[in-house]
């Protein structure tokens, strides 16, 4: 994979003179250190390979990988590893929320105690957005781009072109002229599900300027009532309950050919590339994710860089750990682009990222649509960093409202009134 090589020569030099490989790693030549990472990618999708590669070239630390599953449940696991003691070096974080609590509980290390990395320099500006406090607690390591997954054959059939920037709005004619019969022609996974008021949100301040709850925007207000009517009068995307309850694989049902839309992030790659699991006769193309305000020029899409790999502040293997998170950054996460994820650091090698990212699946891509989404569009990004006690207050009342529960103005007023009452509490 051309892995970049070079990075903690000083644990080499230590090793080949039978001293520790680095302070405080309570290891020599004879014993070397274990290093346990854990992160939320199955190890097939890259991480094995990664960790393969670092341990043929690095006898004095080897590491282990431990997956946990990125959802409530495994991040509690993760949370819960470090807190009672539990084997944990290096952790990733997948959301800025998730970091911020991890440093407010003291398990994430301070990364200005080491000096021979600029992660300003290496991930650029985007990297700003994950400094906690002014201080970088973890690196950022990938590029994570979010995208509209399209079947390039269903769309040429409708006589539609691959959209470079759009609407919310004219996401759902699209969805209207690609439906046939009881099918759908949008699907969405959860994850970026809400990211359409936080694109607004994330700009516009989700308080306003008088200390009151900005959910009452009035963006928010035509989220909602687009996504309702896709769900209730269109039935171009399934309602939201259908969806939670039968926990509707998407990425299955668009790969299937199915449902031409998904909306998705880079992520989608590790089951395209698939094809024993999820064989498929169509091309794949991209679109940015739409956006709600009318003027491009005011739109941010969510995206910047992910994948913020922390070490443990309770760890005793800091700056083996440190070696490791420098290579990694640099191009040791290359096999990682199989799972679309694109090395964020300058010094990484991205011609190998693309080979790894398509393998020899390149002619079931419309190359020119992946390249744009991955690389070229210039969409300000933003990364999402609602607290997590907000994220769940919205979503709880949103979906009363998706559930027919509750109506429109109801369910903004719940949204503003349960976020104030956040809000006093948390001056």
């Amino acid at each position: 994979m051309g892995l970049a090589t070079g990075c903690g020569n000083s644990s080499n030099s230590s090793a080949a003179n039978n001293e520790s490989p680095a302070k405080g790693n309570g290891a020599t030549s004879a014993s070397p250190v274990t290093l346990k990472m854990w992160g939320g990618v199955p190890p097939e999708s890259g991480p094995q390979e990664v960790i393969d590669n670092w341990n043929k070239e690095h006898p004095e630390i080897q590491v282990e990988y431990v997956r946990f599953v990125n959802d409530d449940d495994g991040n509690l696991k993760l949370d819960t590893a470090m807190i009672t003691g539990q084997d944990v070096d290096l952790f990733v974080n997948y959301t800025i929320s998730h970091a911020s609590k991890r440093v407010e509980s003291g398990l994430a290390l301070d990364l200005s105690t080491f000096t021979d990395y600029n992660i300003d320099e290496k991930m650029g500006i985007d990297a700003e957005s994950w400094k906690i406090d002014g201080k970088y607690y973890g690196v950022p390591t990938t590029k994570s781009p979010f995208f509209i997954a399209l079947n390039k054959e269903a769309l040429d059939a409708a006589n539609l072109p691959v959209p470079k920037e759009w609407t919310w709005n004219e996401l759902r004619e699209y969805a209207k002229k690609l439906k046939t019969g009881d099918q759908y022609g949008f699907i969405q996974n959860m994850e970026p599900f809400v990211d359409p008021i936080d694109s607004v949100l994330s700009q516009e301040g989700y308080a306003k300027a008088d200390g009151t709850s900005n959910l009452d925007h009035p963006l928010v207000k035509q989220w909602l009532e687009t996504l309702n009517g896709m769900m209730k009068d269109d039935k171009t995307t399934p309602p939201l309950g259908e969806q939670l309850t039968s926990k509707m694989p998407v990425e299955q049902v668009f790969l299937s050919g199915e449902v031409p839309m998904l909306n998705i992030g880079a992520w989608l790659l590790r089951s395209s590339n698939n094809f024993t699991d999820f064989p498929r006769d169509f091309t794949i193309a991209f679109a940015p994710v739409p956006r709600l305000a009318e003027a491009a020029d005011d739109y941010v899409s969510r995206g910047g860089l992910g994948d913020y790999i922390s070490i443990n502040a309770k760890s005793k293997k800091q700056e083996a750990a440190w070696e490791f998170l420098k290579w990694y950054s640099d191009g040791g996460m290359s096999p990682m682009a199989a799972g679309g994820r694109l090395p964020a650091s300058k010094d990484a090698n991205q011609d190998d990222a693309v080979k790894s990212l398509i393998g020899d699946k390149s002619d079931s891509y419309d190359l020119d649509s992946l390249m744009y989404v991955m690389f070229d569009n210039q969409t300000p990004t933003y990364v999402r960093s609602l607290p997590q006690e907000v994220m769940d207050l919205r979503s709880q009342e949103y979906e009363k409202y998706f559930l027919d529960s509750q109506s429109l103005d109801q369910t903004v007023q719940a949204m503003v009134t349960r976020h104030n009452e956040y809000l006093k509490q948390n001056k």
